[in-house]
Protein backbone atom coordinates (compact mmCIF):
# COMPACT_ATOMS: atom_id res chain seq x y z
CA UNK A 1 0.00 0.00 0.00
CA UNK A 2 1.43 3.38 -1.07
CA UNK A 3 1.77 5.96 1.68
CA UNK A 4 -0.16 9.20 1.05
CA UNK A 5 2.76 11.33 2.20
CA UNK A 6 5.12 10.15 -0.54
CA UNK A 7 6.59 13.13 -2.37
CA UNK A 8 7.80 13.15 -5.98
CA UNK A 9 9.84 15.74 -7.85
CA UNK A 10 8.84 16.02 -11.54
CA UNK A 11 11.38 17.89 -13.67
CA UNK A 12 10.33 18.85 -17.22
CA UNK A 13 9.77 21.96 -19.33
CA UNK A 14 6.77 20.50 -21.21
CA UNK A 15 3.51 21.52 -19.48
CA UNK A 16 1.52 18.62 -20.97
CA UNK A 17 3.96 16.02 -19.69
CA UNK A 18 4.09 17.60 -16.23
CA UNK A 19 0.29 17.66 -16.11
CA UNK A 20 0.00 13.99 -17.06
CA UNK A 21 2.64 12.98 -14.50
CA UNK A 22 1.09 15.03 -11.69
CA UNK A 23 -2.45 13.76 -12.35
CA UNK A 24 -1.27 10.14 -12.48
CA UNK A 25 0.77 10.45 -9.29
CA UNK A 26 -1.95 12.35 -7.42
CA UNK A 27 -4.37 9.52 -8.22
CA UNK A 28 -1.88 7.20 -6.55
CA UNK A 29 -1.84 9.32 -3.40
CA UNK A 30 1.52 10.91 -4.17
CA UNK A 31 2.19 14.61 -3.76
CA UNK A 32 4.24 16.35 -6.44
CA UNK A 33 6.60 19.27 -6.73
CA UNK A 34 7.51 20.45 -10.22
CA UNK A 35 10.55 22.12 -11.72
CA UNK A 36 11.08 23.39 -15.26
CA UNK A 37 14.86 23.26 -15.28
CA UNK A 38 17.96 22.00 -13.55
CA UNK A 39 18.38 25.06 -11.31
CA UNK A 40 14.82 24.84 -9.96
CA UNK A 41 15.19 21.10 -9.40
CA UNK A 42 18.32 21.56 -7.27
CA UNK A 43 16.53 24.24 -5.22
CA UNK A 44 13.59 21.87 -4.60
CA UNK A 45 15.96 19.14 -3.47
CA UNK A 46 17.53 21.48 -0.94
CA UNK A 47 14.14 22.43 0.51
CA UNK A 48 12.41 19.04 0.83
CA UNK A 49 13.07 15.30 0.94
CA UNK A 50 11.68 13.27 -1.97
CA UNK A 51 10.80 9.60 -2.23
CA UNK A 52 11.41 9.68 -5.98
CA UNK A 53 12.25 11.92 -8.92
CA UNK A 54 11.17 11.87 -12.57
CA UNK A 55 13.30 13.98 -14.89
CA UNK A 56 13.33 14.65 -18.60
CA UNK A 57 16.55 14.08 -20.49
CA UNK A 58 16.67 17.53 -22.08
CA UNK A 59 16.32 20.59 -19.84
CA UNK A 60 16.68 24.29 -20.77
CA UNK A 61 19.82 24.80 -18.65
CA UNK A 62 21.37 21.33 -18.72
CA UNK A 63 20.37 17.71 -19.01
CA UNK A 64 18.86 14.98 -16.89
CA UNK A 65 22.15 13.10 -16.64
CA UNK A 66 23.62 15.98 -14.64
CA UNK A 67 20.60 15.96 -12.30
CA UNK A 68 20.83 12.19 -11.85
CA UNK A 69 24.51 12.44 -10.92
CA UNK A 70 23.68 15.31 -8.51
CA UNK A 71 20.96 13.28 -6.77
CA UNK A 72 23.01 10.09 -6.70
CA UNK A 73 25.86 11.93 -5.00
CA UNK A 74 23.93 14.13 -2.55
CA UNK A 75 20.60 12.33 -2.09
CA UNK A 76 21.43 8.64 -2.64
CA UNK A 77 18.21 7.39 -1.00
CA UNK A 78 16.08 9.08 -3.68
CA UNK A 79 15.50 6.88 -6.76
CA UNK A 80 15.53 8.72 -10.10
CA UNK A 81 13.90 7.69 -13.37
CA UNK A 82 14.74 9.28 -16.70
CA UNK A 83 12.15 10.32 -19.30
CA UNK A 84 13.67 9.84 -22.74
CA UNK A 85 12.62 10.30 -26.34
CA UNK A 86 11.26 7.14 -27.96
CA UNK A 87 14.09 4.98 -29.23
CA UNK A 88 16.82 7.05 -27.57
CA UNK A 89 18.53 4.04 -26.07
CA UNK A 90 21.92 5.76 -25.86
CA UNK A 91 20.56 8.40 -23.44
CA UNK A 92 18.73 5.71 -21.48
CA UNK A 93 21.92 3.71 -21.01
CA UNK A 94 23.81 6.86 -19.96
CA UNK A 95 21.09 7.57 -17.40
CA UNK A 96 21.32 4.10 -15.92
CA UNK A 97 25.09 4.30 -15.73
CA UNK A 98 24.79 7.67 -13.97
CA UNK A 99 22.62 6.10 -11.27
CA UNK A 100 19.01 6.13 -12.53
CA UNK A 101 17.09 3.01 -11.51
CA UNK A 102 15.11 2.96 -14.76
CA UNK A 103 13.89 4.99 -17.71
CA UNK A 104 10.56 5.53 -19.47
CA UNK A 105 10.09 6.63 -23.07
CA UNK A 106 7.77 9.27 -24.47
CA UNK A 107 4.86 9.29 -25.07
CA UNK A 108 4.24 8.27 -21.47
CA UNK A 109 1.82 5.39 -20.95
CA UNK A 110 -0.22 5.74 -17.76
CA UNK A 111 0.04 2.06 -16.80
CA UNK A 112 3.77 1.97 -17.46
CA UNK A 113 4.22 5.17 -15.44
CA UNK A 114 2.23 3.71 -12.54
CA UNK A 115 4.33 0.55 -12.48
CA UNK A 116 7.55 2.53 -12.62
CA UNK A 117 6.43 4.77 -9.74
CA UNK A 118 5.37 1.79 -7.61
CA UNK A 119 8.79 0.23 -8.13
CA UNK A 120 10.48 3.54 -7.31
CA UNK A 121 8.60 3.84 -4.01
CA UNK A 122 9.46 0.27 -3.06
CA UNK A 123 13.08 0.96 -3.93
CA UNK A 124 12.98 4.19 -1.93
CA UNK A 125 11.92 2.24 1.15
CA UNK A 126 14.63 -0.35 0.51
CA UNK A 127 17.32 2.27 -0.02
CA UNK A 128 16.18 4.29 2.95
CA UNK A 129 16.29 1.17 5.09
CA UNK A 130 19.50 -0.25 3.70
CA UNK A 131 21.56 2.83 2.88
CA UNK A 132 22.51 3.44 6.51
CA UNK A 133 23.05 -0.29 6.86
CA UNK A 134 25.19 -0.24 3.70
CA UNK A 135 27.35 2.59 5.00
CA UNK A 136 27.52 1.15 8.51
CA UNK A 137 28.33 -2.39 7.42
CA UNK A 138 31.53 -3.40 9.14
CA UNK A 139 34.56 -3.70 6.96
CA UNK A 140 34.98 -7.30 8.14
CA UNK A 141 31.50 -8.22 6.89
CA UNK A 142 32.10 -6.58 3.54
CA UNK A 143 35.43 -8.40 3.28
CA UNK A 144 33.64 -11.64 4.13
CA UNK A 145 31.27 -11.15 1.19
CA UNK A 146 33.95 -10.08 -1.28
CA UNK A 147 36.23 -12.92 -0.16
CA UNK A 148 33.90 -15.35 -1.93
CA UNK A 149 36.02 -14.64 -4.99
CA UNK A 150 39.26 -16.44 -4.20
CA UNK A 151 42.50 -14.83 -5.34
CA UNK A 152 44.89 -12.00 -4.54
CA UNK A 153 46.02 -11.26 -8.09
CA UNK A 154 45.69 -7.66 -9.23
CA UNK A 155 42.91 -8.53 -11.67
CA UNK A 156 40.83 -10.13 -8.89
CA UNK A 157 41.36 -7.23 -6.49
CA UNK A 158 40.12 -4.88 -9.22
CA UNK A 159 37.10 -7.13 -9.80
CA UNK A 160 36.16 -7.09 -6.11
CA UNK A 161 36.41 -3.28 -6.04
CA UNK A 162 34.19 -3.05 -9.14
CA UNK A 163 31.60 -5.36 -7.61
CA UNK A 164 31.51 -3.25 -4.46
CA UNK A 165 30.73 -0.14 -6.54
CA UNK A 166 28.18 -1.79 -8.82
CA UNK A 167 26.25 -3.22 -5.88
CA UNK A 168 25.04 0.28 -5.00
CA UNK A 169 23.41 0.71 -8.40
CA UNK A 170 20.08 -0.69 -9.54
CA UNK A 171 21.11 -0.80 -13.20
CA UNK A 172 21.04 -4.12 -15.07
CA UNK A 173 24.47 -5.72 -15.19
CA UNK A 174 25.80 -8.09 -17.83
CA UNK A 175 28.47 -10.44 -16.46
CA UNK A 176 30.76 -11.64 -19.22
CA UNK A 177 33.14 -14.55 -18.84
CA UNK A 178 34.01 -18.06 -19.95
CA UNK A 179 32.23 -21.07 -18.53
CA UNK A 180 33.37 -21.98 -15.05
CA UNK A 181 34.92 -18.62 -14.15
CA UNK A 182 32.44 -17.87 -11.35
CA UNK A 183 29.84 -15.59 -12.96
CA UNK A 184 27.13 -16.71 -10.53
CA UNK A 185 29.45 -16.03 -7.59
CA UNK A 186 29.86 -12.47 -8.89
CA UNK A 187 26.08 -12.10 -9.28
CA UNK A 188 25.47 -13.31 -5.71
CA UNK A 189 28.04 -10.84 -4.39
CA UNK A 190 26.40 -7.93 -6.23
CA UNK A 191 23.07 -8.94 -4.70
CA UNK A 192 24.46 -9.46 -1.19
CA UNK A 193 26.14 -6.04 -1.13
CA UNK A 194 23.20 -4.12 -2.61
CA UNK A 195 19.92 -2.58 -1.50
CA UNK A 196 18.04 -5.80 -2.32
CA UNK A 197 20.15 -8.02 -0.07
CA UNK A 198 17.12 -8.85 2.10
CA UNK A 199 15.15 -9.96 -0.96
CA UNK A 200 15.42 -13.27 -2.84
CA UNK A 201 18.22 -14.16 -5.23
CA UNK A 202 16.83 -16.42 -7.96
CA UNK A 203 19.35 -17.95 -10.39
CA UNK A 204 18.16 -19.63 -13.58
CA UNK A 205 20.12 -21.40 -16.31
CA UNK A 206 18.33 -20.32 -19.49
CA UNK A 207 19.93 -23.15 -21.44
CA UNK A 208 18.48 -25.82 -19.15
CA UNK A 209 14.79 -24.94 -19.67
CA UNK A 210 12.97 -26.73 -22.53
CA UNK A 211 11.69 -24.14 -25.02
CA UNK A 212 8.08 -25.30 -24.66
CA UNK A 213 8.17 -24.65 -20.90
CA UNK A 214 10.04 -21.33 -20.90
CA UNK A 215 7.05 -19.01 -20.72
CA UNK A 216 5.55 -20.98 -17.84
CA UNK A 217 8.88 -21.12 -15.98
CA UNK A 218 9.54 -17.40 -16.33
CA UNK A 219 6.05 -16.01 -15.86
CA UNK A 220 4.10 -18.80 -14.13
CA UNK A 221 0.80 -20.38 -15.17
CA UNK A 222 -2.81 -20.80 -14.07
CA UNK A 223 -4.38 -24.14 -13.24
CA UNK A 224 -5.69 -25.85 -16.37
CA UNK A 225 -3.87 -23.55 -18.79
CA UNK A 226 -2.22 -26.55 -20.44
CA UNK A 227 -1.95 -30.30 -20.02
CA UNK A 228 -0.25 -31.02 -16.71
CA UNK A 229 -1.00 -27.61 -15.15
CA UNK A 230 -2.83 -29.02 -12.15
CA UNK A 231 -2.28 -26.02 -9.83
CA UNK A 232 -1.44 -22.33 -10.12
CA UNK A 233 2.31 -21.87 -10.23
CA UNK A 234 4.28 -18.62 -9.82
CA UNK A 235 7.14 -18.05 -12.24
CA UNK A 236 10.74 -17.01 -11.71
CA UNK A 237 9.88 -13.31 -11.94
CA UNK A 238 7.32 -13.63 -9.15
CA UNK A 239 9.76 -15.68 -7.06
CA UNK A 240 12.40 -12.94 -7.43
CA UNK A 241 9.99 -10.09 -6.61
CA UNK A 242 11.74 -7.54 -4.41
CA UNK A 243 15.11 -9.12 -5.12
CA UNK A 244 17.38 -10.18 -7.96
CA UNK A 245 16.80 -12.47 -10.95
CA UNK A 246 20.05 -13.88 -12.34
CA UNK A 247 19.69 -15.05 -15.95
CA UNK A 248 22.65 -17.30 -16.62
CA UNK A 249 23.44 -18.39 -20.20
CA UNK A 250 21.07 -15.68 -21.48
CA UNK A 251 22.31 -16.29 -25.04
CA UNK A 252 20.51 -19.66 -25.05
CA UNK A 253 17.07 -18.00 -25.08
CA UNK A 254 15.15 -18.47 -28.35
CA UNK A 255 14.21 -15.26 -30.17
CA UNK A 256 10.52 -15.65 -29.37
CA UNK A 257 11.29 -15.79 -25.65
CA UNK A 258 13.66 -12.83 -25.97
CA UNK A 259 10.72 -10.69 -27.12
CA UNK A 260 8.61 -11.70 -24.11
CA UNK A 261 11.51 -11.18 -21.70
CA UNK A 262 12.14 -7.70 -23.09
CA UNK A 263 8.50 -6.75 -22.59
CA UNK A 264 8.50 -8.07 -19.02
CA UNK A 265 11.59 -6.00 -18.20
CA UNK A 266 10.22 -2.86 -19.85
CA UNK A 267 6.69 -3.05 -18.46
CA UNK A 268 7.66 -4.49 -15.07
CA UNK A 269 4.72 -6.82 -15.49
CA UNK A 270 4.31 -10.47 -16.42
CA UNK A 271 1.28 -12.40 -17.59
CA UNK A 272 1.12 -16.01 -16.31
CA UNK A 273 0.12 -18.53 -18.97
CA UNK A 274 -3.67 -18.74 -18.99
CA UNK A 275 -4.13 -15.57 -16.89
CA UNK A 276 -6.40 -12.69 -17.93
CA UNK A 277 -4.38 -9.99 -16.17
CA UNK A 278 -0.74 -9.06 -15.85
CA UNK A 279 1.06 -9.10 -12.50
CA UNK A 280 3.41 -6.28 -11.45
CA UNK A 281 6.93 -7.36 -10.45
CA UNK A 282 9.89 -5.52 -8.94
CA UNK A 283 13.07 -7.32 -9.98
CA UNK A 284 16.67 -6.34 -10.64
CA UNK A 285 18.09 -8.21 -13.62
CA UNK A 286 21.61 -9.60 -13.72
CA UNK A 287 22.56 -11.68 -16.74
CA UNK A 288 25.55 -13.70 -17.91
CA UNK A 289 26.82 -15.86 -20.72
CA UNK A 290 30.08 -17.34 -21.93
CA UNK A 291 29.13 -16.50 -25.52
CA UNK A 292 29.83 -13.28 -27.42
CA UNK A 293 26.53 -11.37 -27.36
CA UNK A 294 27.84 -8.62 -29.64
CA UNK A 295 28.53 -11.19 -32.36
CA UNK A 296 25.16 -12.84 -31.80
CA UNK A 297 23.45 -9.45 -32.22
CA UNK A 298 25.31 -8.94 -35.52
CA UNK A 299 24.15 -12.39 -36.62
CA UNK A 300 20.52 -11.54 -35.69
CA UNK A 301 20.52 -14.37 -33.16
CA UNK A 302 20.07 -12.04 -30.19
CA UNK A 303 17.81 -9.01 -30.13
CA UNK A 304 19.66 -5.70 -30.11
CA UNK A 305 17.00 -3.97 -27.98
CA UNK A 306 17.21 -6.71 -25.34
CA UNK A 307 21.02 -6.54 -25.45
CA UNK A 308 20.90 -2.80 -24.67
CA UNK A 309 18.46 -3.43 -21.83
CA UNK A 310 20.69 -6.07 -20.24
CA UNK A 311 24.12 -4.67 -21.05
CA UNK A 312 23.84 -1.30 -19.29
CA UNK A 313 26.94 -2.05 -17.25
CA UNK A 314 29.33 -4.83 -18.22
CA UNK A 315 31.67 -6.64 -15.87
CA UNK A 316 34.20 -9.22 -17.02
CA UNK A 317 35.22 -12.24 -14.94
CA UNK A 318 38.76 -13.27 -15.96
CA UNK A 319 39.62 -16.83 -17.00
CA UNK A 320 41.84 -18.83 -14.66
CA UNK A 321 44.72 -18.89 -17.15
CA UNK A 322 45.02 -15.09 -16.74
CA UNK A 323 45.54 -15.36 -12.97
CA UNK A 324 47.64 -18.45 -12.45
CA UNK A 325 49.13 -16.91 -9.31
CA UNK A 326 45.77 -17.57 -7.63
CA UNK A 327 45.78 -21.32 -8.30
CA UNK A 328 47.48 -22.27 -5.01
CA UNK A 329 44.88 -20.32 -3.00
CA UNK A 330 42.05 -21.89 -5.00
CA UNK A 331 43.45 -25.37 -4.52
CA UNK A 332 43.71 -24.84 -0.76
CA UNK A 333 40.13 -23.54 -0.53
CA UNK A 334 38.65 -26.26 -2.76
CA UNK A 335 40.42 -29.08 -0.91
CA UNK A 336 39.27 -27.69 2.44
CA UNK A 337 35.66 -27.49 1.26
CA UNK A 338 35.70 -30.97 -0.27
CA UNK A 339 37.28 -32.42 2.88
CA UNK A 340 34.50 -30.89 4.98
CA UNK A 341 31.91 -32.49 2.70
CA UNK A 342 33.62 -35.88 3.06
CA UNK A 343 33.65 -35.51 6.85
CA UNK A 344 29.94 -34.70 6.85
CA UNK A 345 29.27 -37.80 4.77
CA UNK A 346 30.76 -40.00 7.48
CA UNK A 347 34.47 -39.67 7.05
CA UNK A 348 36.90 -39.24 9.92
CA UNK A 349 37.37 -35.45 10.35
CA UNK A 350 40.96 -36.06 11.49
CA UNK A 351 41.77 -38.21 8.46
CA UNK A 352 40.08 -36.00 5.85
CA UNK A 353 42.98 -33.71 5.05
CA UNK A 354 44.69 -33.55 1.66
CA UNK A 355 47.86 -31.96 0.35
CA UNK A 356 49.17 -31.46 -3.17
CA UNK A 357 52.68 -32.58 -4.06
CA UNK A 358 55.02 -29.92 -5.42
CA UNK A 359 55.23 -31.45 -8.90
CA UNK A 360 51.41 -31.64 -9.09
CA UNK A 361 51.15 -27.97 -8.13
CA UNK A 362 53.54 -27.02 -10.92
CA UNK A 363 51.48 -29.02 -13.42
CA UNK A 364 48.30 -27.26 -12.33
CA UNK A 365 49.96 -23.86 -12.65
CA UNK A 366 51.03 -24.62 -16.22
CA UNK A 367 47.67 -26.07 -17.27
CA UNK A 368 45.35 -23.82 -19.33
CA UNK A 369 42.02 -24.80 -17.70
CA UNK A 370 39.48 -24.48 -20.53
CA UNK A 371 36.81 -25.12 -17.88
CA UNK A 372 38.35 -22.59 -15.46
CA UNK A 373 37.62 -22.83 -11.71
CA UNK A 374 34.82 -25.35 -12.22
CA UNK A 375 37.24 -27.66 -14.02
CA UNK A 376 39.82 -27.24 -11.24
CA UNK A 377 37.17 -28.30 -8.72
CA UNK A 378 36.36 -31.40 -10.75
CA UNK A 379 40.02 -32.29 -11.20
CA UNK A 380 40.70 -32.05 -7.47
CA UNK A 381 37.55 -33.95 -6.51
CA UNK A 382 38.56 -36.79 -8.80
CA UNK A 383 42.17 -36.67 -7.59
CA UNK A 384 41.06 -36.99 -3.96
CA UNK A 385 39.42 -40.33 -4.74
CA UNK A 386 42.47 -41.61 -6.66
CA UNK A 387 45.36 -40.50 -4.48
CA UNK A 388 47.13 -42.53 -1.80
CA UNK A 389 48.05 -41.32 1.69
CA UNK A 390 45.93 -38.20 1.08
CA UNK A 391 48.70 -36.74 -1.09
CA UNK A 392 47.66 -35.68 -4.59
CA UNK A 393 50.40 -36.39 -7.10
CA UNK A 394 50.73 -35.56 -10.79
CA UNK A 395 49.25 -38.86 -11.99
CA UNK A 396 46.21 -38.38 -9.76
CA UNK A 397 45.27 -35.21 -11.64
CA UNK A 398 44.63 -37.11 -14.90
CA UNK A 399 44.82 -33.99 -17.01
CA UNK A 400 43.79 -34.54 -20.61
CA UNK A 401 46.66 -33.85 -23.03
CA UNK A 402 44.27 -33.07 -25.88
CA UNK A 403 42.42 -30.57 -23.73
CA UNK A 404 45.70 -28.92 -22.73
CA UNK A 405 46.81 -28.65 -26.35
CA UNK A 406 43.57 -27.15 -27.62
CA UNK A 407 42.34 -25.26 -24.57
CA UNK A 408 42.67 -21.86 -26.22
CA UNK A 409 40.58 -22.81 -29.25
CA UNK A 410 38.35 -25.76 -28.39
CA UNK A 411 34.79 -25.10 -27.27
CA UNK A 412 34.71 -21.53 -28.55
CA UNK A 413 31.44 -20.41 -30.09
CA UNK A 414 31.44 -20.15 -33.86
CA UNK A 415 34.04 -22.87 -34.42
CA UNK A 416 31.55 -25.25 -36.00
CA UNK A 417 32.48 -25.94 -39.61
CA UNK A 418 35.53 -23.67 -39.45
CA UNK A 419 38.00 -25.73 -37.45
CA UNK A 420 41.00 -27.42 -38.84
CA UNK A 421 40.21 -31.17 -39.15
CA UNK A 422 42.86 -31.96 -36.53
CA UNK A 423 41.11 -29.72 -34.02
CA UNK A 424 37.84 -31.52 -34.72
CA UNK A 425 39.58 -34.76 -33.80
CA UNK A 426 40.94 -33.24 -30.58
CA UNK A 427 37.54 -31.82 -29.65
CA UNK A 428 35.81 -35.15 -30.18
CA UNK A 429 38.52 -36.97 -28.22
CA UNK A 430 38.15 -34.52 -25.32
CA UNK A 431 34.39 -35.03 -25.24
CA UNK A 432 34.82 -38.82 -25.35
CA UNK A 433 37.28 -38.67 -22.44
CA UNK A 434 34.88 -36.52 -20.42
CA UNK A 435 32.04 -38.98 -21.03
CA UNK A 436 34.23 -41.91 -20.04
CA UNK A 437 35.27 -40.18 -16.80
CA UNK A 438 31.63 -39.50 -15.92
CA UNK A 439 30.40 -42.96 -16.95
CA UNK A 440 28.29 -41.43 -19.70
CA UNK A 441 26.60 -38.83 -17.50
CA UNK A 442 26.12 -35.99 -19.99
CA UNK A 443 25.28 -33.37 -17.37
CA UNK A 444 28.47 -34.09 -15.42
CA UNK A 445 30.53 -34.27 -18.60
CA UNK A 446 29.29 -30.83 -19.68
CA UNK A 447 30.13 -29.46 -16.24
CA UNK A 448 33.59 -31.06 -16.37
CA UNK A 449 34.32 -29.28 -19.65
CA UNK A 450 32.84 -25.98 -18.49
CA UNK A 451 30.08 -26.03 -21.12
CA UNK A 452 26.38 -25.26 -20.83
CA UNK A 453 24.29 -28.39 -21.34
CA UNK A 454 22.83 -26.92 -24.55
CA UNK A 455 26.31 -26.30 -25.98
CA UNK A 456 27.45 -29.79 -24.95
CA UNK A 457 24.36 -31.40 -26.50
CA UNK A 458 25.07 -29.56 -29.75
CA UNK A 459 28.56 -31.04 -29.85
CA UNK A 460 27.24 -34.53 -29.12
CA UNK A 461 25.03 -34.18 -32.19
CA UNK A 462 27.87 -32.68 -34.19
CA UNK A 463 30.07 -35.74 -33.57
CA UNK A 464 27.12 -38.20 -33.50
CA UNK A 465 27.80 -39.14 -29.88
CA UNK A 466 24.30 -38.55 -28.47
CA UNK A 467 23.57 -42.29 -28.32
CA UNK A 468 27.04 -43.35 -27.20
CA UNK A 469 26.94 -45.82 -24.28
CA UNK A 470 29.59 -46.26 -21.59
CA UNK A 471 30.01 -49.09 -19.13
CA UNK A 472 29.70 -48.35 -15.39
Amino acid sequence: MIMSKALCLVVDDEPDLIELSVITLNQMGIECRTAENLTQAKECLQQESFELCLTDMRLPDGDGIELISHITQLYPATPVAMITAYGDMKSAVEALKAGAFDFIAKPLGVDQLRNLVKTALQLSKQKGRTLSHFLATTESKREDITSRLIGQSEIMQTLRTTIDKLARSQAPIYIRGESGTGKEVVARMIHALGARADGPFIPVNCGAIPSELMESEFFGHKKGSFTGAQVDKPGLFQAANGGTLFLDEIAELPLAMQVKLLRAIQERQVRPVGAAKEVAVDVRILSATHRNLVELVKQNRFRQDLFYRLNVIEICVPPLRERTEDISLLVEKILTDLAKEMALEGGDPQAVSFTVAEEATKVLQSYKFPGNVRELENILERAMTLCEDNIIRENDLQLLPSTAISSSILFQEGNSGKLDPLLDVLEKETIMNALEQTKGNKTKAAKLLGLSFGAFRYRLQKFKLEHQEFKN
